[in-house]
């Protein structure tokens, strides 16, 4: 009886420590550690990251986005640093195999098959191998959603770029044929499509400009940076997993529906003067176009939170009420 009591009353001191991510990287042993951690994970990947860094300021209109995402990630760890920071560090050594996986990943795709897409995915997977490794699994499932997304900064291969933009041509070119049919068949003009070309006819049947839906305006881009953009405002500012789902499948209807648009407002403006849809001003007019929609992509996003938003006030009004119904018959029966 004895033992078991002294037993239970051990203090908890007398139990092994496992200290806390704070406690451990304040220390200048975990300083030092977690500054060569970085140091070599950087000089490890630093060609894929040169590399990006070429892509993104040589297309900066296609992958400028990508010096954004680590930001983005950065304020996603900055938001919960309050409960990361009293996570318990616990090595995990089965996460050496996902390390092991992405170096080795990223020298095939780099010495073998030259794939600056791959070697992406393998450096986001080696980075998350590494929290596992070094913080233990309670870190990895803190931090899994701010790496997952550094993804969106990876450069999509070529080869799929190609595979994508010509149906997405043709799918500008249909949709600004309805619109543009909507919109000017009232006023006399006639639209002719051939390919990925809008011819716009005057009421003489005089054709007044050509409208070339090129590469350019396939929509593949402003699909590029809305899942980007979804995947940001999603993780930012939803916490139920559907309507982060939802507004993730929702980025690319959005993002077609308003490219059509573009499409059509530029084959408008070349009724008017012809070099608006070329140049400068067709890159000038396309950025415009991009604030209607963000607008549409906020609208999306704040109607997926007020279903949500609603449904708790109505529950608490109701309880409120069922609450005030009891007190008043408990008072009733007293009586």
């Amino acid at each position: 009886m004895t033992s078991q009591a002294q037993t239970s009353t051990m203090p908890a001191d007398a139990a092994p420590r496992v200290r806390p991510v704070a406690q451990a990287l304040g220390s200048p042993l975990g300083m030092v550690a977690a500054a060569m951690g970085a140091l070599g994970f950087v000089l490890y990947f630093w060609p894929w990251f040169y590399r990006q860094h070429q892509f993104s300021w040589d297309l900066p209109e296609d992958w400028g986005h990508a010096y954004v995402i680590p930001l983005i990630s950065g304020y996603m760890l900055w938001s919960q640093r309050e409960r990361l920071v009293a996570i318990p560090i616990k090595p995990f050594v089965a996460g050496l195999p996902a390390v092991a996986l992405g170096m080795v990943g990223f020298l095939f795709f780099t010495l073998n098959i030259s794939n600056h897409m791959l070697q992406g995915a393998c450096m986001v997977l080696s980075l998350y191998g590494m929290v596992l490794t070094a913080f233990g699994p309670e870190m990895a499932r803190a931090t899994f959603l701010p790496v997952s997304f550094l993804s969106f900064g990876v450069t999509i291969s070529q080869r799929i770029m190609q595979a994508m933009t010509l149906p997405l041509q043709i799918l500008a070119s249909k949709g600004a044929w309805v619109l543009l049919g909507l919109t000017l068949t009232p006023f006399g003009y006639s639209i002719e499509i051939a390919g990925n070309t809008l011819e716009i006819f005057d009421k003489t049947g005089v054709m007044v400009a050509p409208l070339n839906v090129a590469e350019a305006c396939s929509g593949m881009r402003m699909l590029i940076a809305f899942y980007a953009l979804a995947g940001a405002v999603s993780l930012l500012s939803m916490q139920l997993w559907w309507q982060r789902v939802l507004l993730m499948m929702l980025a690319a209807p959005v993002a077609l529906l308003m490219n059509i648009v573009r499409v059509a407002v530029l084959g408008i403006l070349t009724l008017i003067d012809p070099a608006l849809a070329a140049g400068d001003a067709h890159t000038l007019i396309g950025t415009i176009l991009l604030v209607p929609s963000l607008g549409l992509f906020l609208a999306v996003r704040w109607a997926l939170l007020k279903m949500v938003a609603d449904k708790p006030k109505a529950k608490t009004k109701a309880k409120t009420q069922a609450t005030a119904k009891s007190k008043a018959s408990g008072k009733g029966s007293s009586a």
